[in-house]
């Protein structure tokens, strides 16, 4: 078996490999799945620096083996937004020592041929991709007895149906889910900062990742001029076609999720919304949309968006922020913005625990992650390194049996640990 440093060595070689087939990847993540060029390419930066702090994970796995012994084999499904960070998935948990067998998403064919031409020589079988669809690999893997955990990216609603599934494989099954993360802006807020953050993290891919801000809840104090400077900055973005020139917005990748947007903003408007911005919906192609005076009852502030539209609401003090913020069965990520003792308070209402831990029943009302006076880039920087993700509600779990027990696991995790157990 090779050892810790062996295996970053080829980690290494794995972050050069990235940097050679660059442009092929650039190219692959534009045709796959319709990200701006210049996203993708930042995208691989922040790949390859991740790669190179795994590193850090020495301390944590030290005194563990891997969960998969033998021919055994821990299986990943990625979500059709997999481009190059999904490198860091598979890695965590080879890391541990597991083989991986690892399924892209039916539409990044493109991708998934260069990461298996990537990890051939350097993986060797330890690393394999499968091509089947979503359905057959997931149902495969389940009732294959060499599978030792099934590790799930996606929809709560298609994963939820697995439940008996799961429960009769006796396999340990995680899986990370979907969020409608709340953006809390307090009364005494660094106002420039908090904007800063909330454009660069809600227009991220236009707003097609798990943890994009969907929720914007602010001071009623400040509620006015936080509208106008928002609707200012989101005016100004680039709507267009993705390519090789500065567009910010794009075409969503899911048509079914740019259906359910459409239905989201016509009942907004028909609660009493105020649409301030865009609410064109035009095939795939949604423009940035800022619906001011949402009230919790709207379909926009209870179901994931993934898209570039947010649903804005004034709160007078902080606990009806947090009881807005909690008002959601998903709990992804929360940031709070605002004079740090009170944004703390407001934080340590909506954090979880440090690390999953089983629960009786699933948690509503706490998240993975909450963010104060951070930014995405620095609160996200070593995630699914050495930072645990996850969250609570129907955001992520773990189902596991242990023993004659089975057991449900929520809070932030790190796959490496999940996929490892201590020397016996």
């Amino acid at each position: 078996m090779t050892t810790f440093e062996q295996r970053l060595a080829v980690i290494g070689k794995l972050a050069a490999g990235i940097t050679e087939h660059r442009t092929e990847l650039v190219r692959a993540t534009v045709e796959d799945i319709g990200f701006p060029a210049w996203e993708a390419e930042r995208e691989i930066d922040l790949t390859v620096e991740r790669l190179s702090l795994f590193s850090r994970l020495r301390p944590l796995l030290a005194g563990r083996v891997s969960l998969a012994r033998g021919d055994e084999y821990v299986a990943i499904a990625l979500p059709y937004d997999g481009n190059t960070w999904m490198n860091t998935a598979i890695v965590s948990v080879w890391l541990a020592g597991n083989p991986v067998r690892v399924k892209f998403a039916g539409k990044n064919g493109t991708i998934a041929g260069i990461t298996e031409e990537m990890y051939a020589p350097l993986f060797g079988g330890e690393v394999s991709f499968d091509r089947r669809s979503g359905r057959n690999y997931l149902e495969s893997v389940l009732a294959d007895p060499k599978a030792r955990a099934v590790i799930v990216f996606g929809s709560d609603r298609h994963v939820l149906p697995y439940y008996r599934a799961v429960r009769q494989s006796g396999k340990k099954f995680i899986f990370e889910g979907p969020g409608n993360d709340p953006f809390i802006i307090l009364e005494h807020a660094d106002l420039e900062a908090a904007v800063a953050d909330l454009m660069e993290s809600k227009y991220r891919y236009s707003g097609q990742t798990c943890v994009a801000p969907e929720r914007i809840l602010v001071h009623e104090s400040i509620y006015a001029p936080f509208l106008e400077c928002f609707i200012e900055k989101s005016r100004r973005l680039i709507v267009g076609q993705p390519g090789y020139g500065k567009v910010d917005v794009v075409p969503l990748a899911s048509a079914s999720a740019a259906r359910n947007i459409g239905l989201f903003l016509e009942d907004a408007r028909a609660k009493g919304g105020r649409m301030v911005l865009g609410g064109q919906v035009r095939g795939t192609l949604v423009e940035p949309a800022i619906v001011a005076e949402a009230s919790e009852f709207m379909w926009g502030m209870r179901d994931e968006l993934f898209g570039p539209v947010s649903f804005v609401a004034a709160f007078a003090d902080q606990t009806e922020a947090v009881r807005l913020a909690q008002a959601n069965r998903y709990g992804l990520r929360a940031s709070v913005f605002g004079d740090p003792k009170e944004a703390e308070a407001v934080a340590t209402a909506l954090r979880g625990a440090d690390y999953c831990r089983e629960v009786p029943e699933y948690v509503f009302g706490r998240f993975g992650t909450v963010s104060v006076n951070e930014s995405r880039s620095v609160a996200w920087r070593e995630a699914l390194i050495t930072k645990p993700i996850g969250g609570y509600g129907y955001s992520g779990w773990i189902w596991e049996t242990v023993g004659d027990r089975f057991v449900l696991k929520q809070g932030p995790r790190l796959f490496s640990l999940e996929t490892s157990v201590p020397v016996e």
